[in-house]
């Protein structure tokens, strides 16, 4: 089993907007009307939106490959980049994002140690991320690495409210 990481640039625009629209459409579609989910993806991924977070210097992309196939990705955020007020001593995972036909390989868990090692490196003291309630499957593998639930915060999926658990751990 081959498995590479490579921080992305702006030269990574394309892909990463192309892999961030698959991974969360396969994700959520189920789940989700279509309305409201294409209204979300227009505006989170959208090549602007997409180069502005790739451009922030208190986030961080990376690429992670299966067999030299991009299959997914790990984006972090410190500082103002947190999508909750979190404190200097935190690191946010945002996403972790993982193509359908790459999952079960253990490409979540490679990039969340990725996220942790950035975070030990930058010596933070804790891990964070909100996932949605409704996603048992990844609130379970978060559990399962040492994530404890400390609150929630909303989310919204176009024009619908949902709320997200924020999970948190403890870096030692």
């Amino acid at each position: 089993m081959t498995i590479s990481i490579k921080k992305c640039t702006l030269e990574d625009l394309h892909k990463l907007q192309e892999i961030s629209y698959q991974t969360f459409y396969e994700t959520f579609k189920d789940q989700n009307s279509p309305e409201n989910l294409k209204a979300y993806l227009e505006k989170a991924f959208s090549l602007e939106q997409v180069e502005k977070e790739l451009s922030n210097i208190s986030s961080q992309f990376f690429l992670v490959y299966f067999h030299d196939e991009a299959a997914g990705y790990l984006k972090v955020n410190t500082a103002d980049a947190q999508s909750e007020v979190m404190g200097d001593d935190s690191l946010e995972i945002e996403r972790i994002y993982i193509k359908k036909k790459f999952q079960k390989h253990g490409l979540g868990k490679y990039l969340l140690n990725k996220a942790m090692d950035i975070a030990r490196e930058r010596k933070k003291k804790k891990i964070w991320l909100g996932v949605w309630e409704k996603n048992e499957n990844a609130i379970a593998f978060y559990k399962k690495m040492g994530f404890v639930q400390t609150g929630a915060h909303s989310f919204y999926m176009g024009d619908e409210e949902q709320t997200d658990f924020i999970m948190v751990k403890t870096l030692t």
